[in-house]
């Protein structure tokens, strides 16, 4: 590898280790083998990189749920597909906390760095047709094109926010956050209940 992904490859260790706001250069340049001078000449500054860094982890972590959302049995029922998927999710967050964690950083500094924001962004619009898609079947048929993708936004950004959720506790509590069962149960209860209390 070269300087510049040598940089990324050291910054990427230091978001797992350190976190982004008590990372340093000098951290970098430790864990990645090179010198002070290499981060200014590929990235600019300390901050560049560890954005750059967080966003190729943002990518890997929405690669890796992706392939975890795939798997779904074709012949399962829906309740079972849905607590299969949620399963598979919840062992990926619960296998790799340091994924998680760069996801929760990089959730941190959205609003802060334009740059970040962009990315997730667009891979939000992407992860909520897919999320959408993967539990129910949605037909430009049903309402017209506009009604069938302001279904699938509502839908997905439902689902994307309880998978946020989800990885939150897991990345504060394992002991006591959801499981794929746990989340399957309470649609059930949800659904049982017929209505929220007034």
């Amino acid at each position: 590898m070269g300087h510049r992904e040598d940089l990324l490859a050291g910054a990427k260790e230091c978001l797992h280790d350190k976190g982004y706001g008590r990372t340093t250069a000098r951290d970098i340049v430790a864990a990645s083998g090179t010198n002070l001078a290499s981060i200014g000449y590929h990235f600019g500054s300390k901050d560049a990189l560890l954005n750059q860094a967080l966003i190729q982890l943002t990518a890997e972590c929405g690669d890796a749920l992706e392939h975890a959302l795939g798997d779904a049995d074709p012949d399962a029922g829906p309740m079972e597909r849905f607590e299969q998927t949620w399963t598979r999710v919840i062992e990926l967050v619960a296998t790799n906390p340091r994924l998680t964690t760069a996801t929760v950083e990089s959730l941190a500094q959205a609003g802060r760095v334009p740059e970040i924001r962009a990315v997730l962004a667009a891979a939000q619009d992407t992860a909520r047709e897919d999320l959408a898609l993967m539990f129910h079947a949605i037909s430009d048929d049903d309402d017209g094109a506009d009604g069938a993708d302001d279904r699938t936004r509502v839908l997905g950004a439902f689902y994307q926010a309880l998978l946020t959720g989800v990885m939150v506790q897991w990345l504060v509590e394992p002991k006591t956050a959801l499981s794929g069962r746990d989340v399957a149960d309470a649609l059930r209860a949800i659904i049982a209940a017929g209505e929220l209390r007034s």
